[in-house]
């Protein structure tokens, strides 16, 4: 592998249409300036001065903002809320000219927010304090679910491939429903040449006939191994089509057809933040595959768009086509 094929992969990323399908939720970074603290009288407790509110999508929006980064297509499909969080995230995904029209949009339910303070002041760096978050914790409402079942099948048969974000672990409570996951699973198995990419946090051994992509931890939990190589082979063996495990310093470890291979990781020097790693992973995962891309050269490229978004502090970075070029000739050469 070296720069010069990655940019023949990366040169057919404009060409390409791929649906995101999942959990998509808001983003919303406070920035908290700690030196205009007040003092609450009534509660003598500080009150956090907020100076900005800077609002991106998340979860599944968090793939389909890297996608559009790498110059891809991406029609989005998911359920929110029809209030104002659900508002400012219809708002960031159509300034990605993210198509929204199979983005259902209901007052039966939440629009999922992480909410994030980030605090910063004269002598204290920036960081993150405690994130509050806002989920579904009931069922996804039957008509709901009727209507994104319906709204597969022809999102499916135009995208050149798809990306399926898992996030909501209550079971259920999501949109990836066990309903809306069968309906995947006939899909996929009607378009087996269709890359179908399942990032999910809990339940990478319920998508079946597409290929799974999981953090290390993750795929030890589902599968109760202890090695990377025997848990991947068992989530195929469960009617995976293949599997791309993430493991942070130690690289990406693709397996497909009975063979296994690592990808070592791409070292960076700085301070990083591993927030929506894996999400910008799965993006150049899946848009190489689309490009015609071997599961070795995905991965690469995988951790390629990692180790530039990782640099990104504070917020869901993103990655260029450009710059996954350029580091590409920085770690590999000509």
């Amino acid at each position: 592998m070296n720069s010069k094929r990655i940019a023949e992969i990366l040169k057919i990323y404009p060409d390409l249409h791929i649906l995101v399908a999942g959990d998509y939720f808001l983003d919303q970074y406070l920035m908290i300036n700690r030196d205009l603290a007040e003092i609450s009288l009534e509660t003598g407790l500080e009150c956090h001065q907020v100076t900005e509110i800077r609002n991106s999508p998340g979860a599944a929006g968090t793939v389909a903002n890297n996608l559009v980064a790498l110059d891809v297509s991406v029609n989005a499909l998911s359920a929110i809320g029809k209030d104002g969080r659900g508002f400012d995230l219809k708002t960031e995904l159509l300034k990605r000219n993210i198509d929204t029209r199979a983005l259902i949009e209901s007052p039966l339910i939440m629009t999922p927010t992480y909410t994030k303070p980030m605090v910063q002041g004269k002598n204290e760096p920036l960081h993150e304090l405690e994130r509050i978050d806002i989920k579904n914790r009931s069922h996804l409402p039957i008509e709901i679910e009727d209507t994104i079942i319906e709204n597969l099948e022809n999102s499916f048969q135009l995208a050149d491939g798809i990306v399926l974000v898992d996030q909501v672990q209550e079971e259920n409570c999501g949109v990836l429903t066990d309903r809306v996951r069968n309906q995947i699973a006939a899909l996929a198995l009607k378009y087996p040449d269709k890359p179908v990419l399942a990032d999910s946090r809990l339940r990478s051994a319920a998508f079946k006939n597409v290929t799974v992509k999981c953090n290390l931890s993750e795929a030890l939990n589902v599968t109760g191994e202890s090695d990377v190589e025997r848990a991947a082979k068992k989530m195929v063996a469960g009617g995976a089509r293949s599997a791309f495990i993430t493991m942070g310093e130690k690289g990406i470890f693709a397996y497909s057809n009975g063979k296994g291979v690592t990808v070592p990781a791409v070292r960076v020097e700085g301070p990083i933040d591993i927030c929506g790693a894996g999400d910008s992973a799965a993006a150049g995962i899946l848009s190489a595959l689309c490009a015609g891309a071997s599961f070795e050269e995905a991965a690469i490229i995988g951790n390629l768009t990692a180790s530039i978004t990782i640099l990104q502090i504070g917020t869901t970075g993103t990655a260029s086509r450009e710059g996954i070029v350029r580091r590409a000739f920085e770690f590999f050469g000509e």
